[in-house]
């Protein structure tokens, strides 16, 4: 009997040690599956989608009027009157000063009272005309006559009288072509005496300071009362009266590389931010020098920009975007997708079994956010790995998480 209790007590301890070996062994292969799922990285992916793409270039440059002078007197003067001061806006034509010129009131009346006495002169010359005229025709009468008389009754005036009355006749006409002579020179005389009277009155204009532009008055120099000297190339010490701008339309001058040169076209229009105001304002390519600078290797490139209400002020920094590329409907991934490392351009995809799989690509055009695939095994809808990718390899398992390009590239859980 004790026998078979010890039989029994054997196999029910082997059964024990069975079952324990046997549950060990299913503990061992489910820590197992866990070490396997807790070592398999998480990843961020995003899925390469087809876009508009264009590229472009961001160039910094001050505002500057579009034109601006000092506004100086052609004729000394002292100030009578100034009519504006700093900041005021003036049209074309505004009066902005006057000066006041004694002596050139003086100019013109001398100007005038020249011509009153070239008239009195040309209306002698032209009485004395009158009676050399006179003069001429008894003179060729008369002469006609006794030449006459001599051909009928030869003998009968004597040769002298016919002389002495031909030489009157010719004195006569010398006379009359004198007076015609006078007449002329008395007339150029005033047309001399004109012209100088208008210059007078064309430098007495000057006295009169308009605005040549509608613009901003930026600079006042002088005061009621200032000497203003005339301003012209041999005084460069005269002082000007005020500065004036033209403010609404404003200028960007841009130096634009020489790699990026082919690509500027007149009339591109552009977009203009301003840091300062936090707002973007439209322009356009209005002019460039057609030439590359040899010291900076640069093209000067002026953008206008319309500033109807002149919120913008010249002084101001700007960005200008540069258009130099565009494509349509490209296939392209975000600029954290392209591992550049290594010498070669590649993207890590996610392959639908969870494993990574390394695509060499060929790149295009690149903006602030993406970049055009051109060549590579690589398909709208692919997901491509963002952020960092140390540490994998082809073929590699992983668990992908799609996240929003605006958000983090660091994966939620």
């Amino acid at each position: 009997m004790s026998h078979v209790i010890r039989r029994c007590l054997l196999i029910v301890s082997a059964s024990i040690l069975v079952a324990a070996i046997t549950s060990c062994a299913r503990s061992g292969r489910v820590e197992a599956s866990q070490s396997v799922m807790v070592e398999s990285p998480t990843v961020a992916v995003v899925r390469a989608t087809r876009t508009d793409l264009a590229s472009d270039l961001i160039l910094t440059a001050e505002f500057e009027p579009f034109q601006e002078i000092d506004v100086m007197a052609k004729v000394s003067g002292y100030i009578k009157e100034i009519k504006v001061d700093i900041g005021d806006r003036v049209k074309e034509g505004q009066l902005l000063a006057t000066l006041e010129i004694p002596e050139m009131q003086d100019d013109l009346t001398r100007a005038a009272a020249a011509i009153e006495e070239a008239n009195a002169d040309l209306a002698a010359a032209r009485d004395e005309l009158q009676r050399a005229q006179s003069a001429r025709d008894m003179a060729h009468l008369s002469y006609s006559r006794i030449l006459d008389v001599s051909k009928k009754e030869p003998g009968l005036v004597p040769e002298q009288e016919v002389d002495e009355a031909h030489s009157r006749d010719l004195v006569a006409e010398a006379q009359v072509s004198g007076a015609k002579s006078h007449i002329a020179a008395t007339e150029q005389h005033i047309k001399v005496s004109q012209a100088e009277q208008s210059r007078f009155k064309t430098l007495f204009q000057y006295g009169v300071i308009t605005a040549p532009f509608t613009g901003v008055v930026t600079k006042r120099y002088a005061n009621n009362g200032s000497l203003i000297q005339a301003g012209t190339a041999s005084q460069s010490q005269a002082m000007p009266v005020v500065r004036l701008s033209e403010n609404g339309l404003l200028r960007l001058a841009l130096p634009v590389p020489e790699s990026a040169v082919p690509l500027i076209h007149l009339g591109e229009a552009v977009e203009v931010r301003v840091s300062a105001m936090h707002r973007s304002f439209p322009g356009r390519v209005a002019r460039f020098s057609d030439r590359v600078d040899q010291s900076t290797r640069t093209m000067q490139t002026e953008v206008d920009v319309p500033n109807p209400t002149l919120v913008l002020v010249p002084g101001m920094y700007a960005e200008v975007d540069l258009v130099t590329a565009q494509r349509r409907n490209v296939l392209a991934v975000p600029v954290e997708a392209v591992d550049g490392s290594g010498g070669s351009v590649r993207v890590f995809t996610v392959q639908p079994s969870g494993t990574i799989h390394v695509v060499p690509v060929g790149l295009g055009i690149e903006t602030a956010q993406q970049m055009e695939i051109l060549s590579g095994d690589l398909k709208e809808g692919d997901e491509v790995v963002v952020g960092s990718r140390s540490g994998l390899k082809d073929g590699e398992g992983v668990q992908p998480k799609v996240i929003s390009l605006a958000g983090d590239l660091a994966p939620k859980s």
